[in-house]
């Protein structure tokens, strides 16, 4: 019969040192700085080709967009050749956009259907030159040291407004 070995519990001392690292049991043999090597270069390697890769990849989606943009816009003539083969779309056509109408027919132009401006509504045009308001001196070299000295995004300035230079 074997014996079974027997196992005593020891007492690790007070002062001593914690426990290693995990890296420090690291065995490293040149196979495996070869190893680690072939890879960093494969990885050095192929960084340009997948860069490329992605690149192209993303240029033929851009270009695959576009072909369906083009193919909407080439289904889209194509209802309206299929339209134009219509003799009845060619007749109302004809009647709306060109006016024709058959012998017999009474037809009515509407000249003002209310749509236009009335040139009342519309300031007075003088012959006389008139002096502007404002001194706009002024207002630019204001504009100028605004800009330079302000903090303030361009959206949140406030336009100066300047007393006549009468």
């Amino acid at each position: 019969m074997a014996r079974r070995p027997r196992t005593v519990p020891v007492a690790i001392p007070a002062d001593a040192p914690a426990a290693t690292p995990w890296f420090r049991n690291l065995q490293v043999s040149g196979f495996t700085v070869a190893v680690l090597l072939l890879i960093v270069a494969a990885l050095v390697v192929l960084a340009p080709s997948l860069r490329v890769l992605v690149e192209q990849q993303q240029e033929i989606a851009e270009l695959e967009r576009r072909v369906a943009e083009q193919q909407a816009v080439v289904d889209e003539l194509q209802t309206d050749i299929d339209r134009w083969q219509d003799p009845a779309y060619i007749e109302a056509q004809a009647r709306d956009r060109l006016l024709y109408v058959y012998p017999g027919d009474v037809t009515f132009l509407v000249i003002d259907d209310g749509l236009t401006v009335d040139a009342d509504d519309a300031a007075p045009v003088s012959d006389e030159i008139q002096a502007t308001r404002i001194d706009w001196t002024r207002a630019l070299l204001s504009s100028i040291v605004t800009a330079g000295l302000t903090d303030l995004p361009a959206d949140q300035l406030v336009s100066p407004e300047f007393g006549g230079a009468e």
